[in-house]
Parts: structure tokens; C-alpha cells; sequence
């Protein structure tokens, strides 16, 4: 579990480690009383889940430049283009793969996105930490 970040709304935990690589589970945008980021905006929505993932990754000893992969779930795919900005500011000059889905709903009323990721840890990351 990450300090900061909501509790799990379900039986998961944020992240889960195995050798070299983290699996993180999908980050939702809210606060640590299951409350909404951001309301109706999509934009702040995605700030709140990029930090977030920051927040995990920073507990593994990782980056942003580390993740292989994402899956992105929009309850509105013309959304992508509103959350591009916001990816680009964390990931900068990183480009992971990544699948987009729309979706009609998320776990949470009114979320608008959830993001999910895969991490190659660094040498050295103390893995057990993010599990």
C-alpha cells in the first residue's frame, strides 16, 4: 500500500511486484476519503491519477521512465486528447506502449479515467517496498 493515495475501494493492493517488474494496479483520482478529484474535469481527474502513480513509483524506487506499459480506460475516448498534456508532463521524453479503452463506466461514480501500469524496476529497486 502507498501512503497518500486512497485505500483500495476493493480486495487489491496498489502495486504487486514480481522479479524485475511491478505490476500497478489501476490508479482512480481520489483522495485518501474516497472522494472525487476533480469533479467533472477530465483534466484534473488525470493530474490526480498521474501523481498518484508518481507516488508508487516513488515508493519503488522508480520513474516514470520505467514504465513498459499503460492501460488507459476514458469513460470518454474524445477525452484523450484533454489528458495528452497532463501524460506528456509526467512521462516528458518517455514513450511506454499504451491501449486506450473507452469504457461506459469505472468503479467509482463519476470517474472518468483510471490508469494502469507495468514496470521494469530498476537494478537495485527495493521491490518489496511497492508490494
Amino acid at each position: 500500500m502507498t501512503p497518500g493515495l486512497n485505500p483500495p475501494i476493493s480486495h487489491y493492493c496498489d502495486a504487486v511486484s514480481f522479479g524485475n517488474l511491478l505490476f500497478i494496479s489501476g490508479v482512480a483520482p481520489l483522495d485518501e476519503n474516497h472522494e472525487l478529484i476533480g469533479k467533472d474535469d477530465v483534466v484534473a481527474q488525470a493530474e490526480a491519477v498521474l501523481s498518484g502513480l508518481g507516488k508508487i513509483l516513488e515508493q519503488a524506487n522508480a520513474s516514470f521512465a520505467d514504465i513498459l506499459k499503460v492501460t488507459v480506460f476514458l469513460t470518454d475516448v474524445n477525452d484523450r486528447t484533454k489528458i495528452n498534456p497532463i501524460r506528456q508532463k509526467y512521462f516528458g521524453a518517455a514513450r511506454p506502449a499504451s491501449t486506450l479503452f473507452e469504457v461506459t463506466r469505472l468503479a467509482f461514480p463519476g470517474m472518468k479515467l483510471e490508469i494502469e501500469a507495468i514496470v521494469g524496476l530498476p537494478a537495485g529497486a527495493a521491490q518489496s517496498k511497492a508490494a
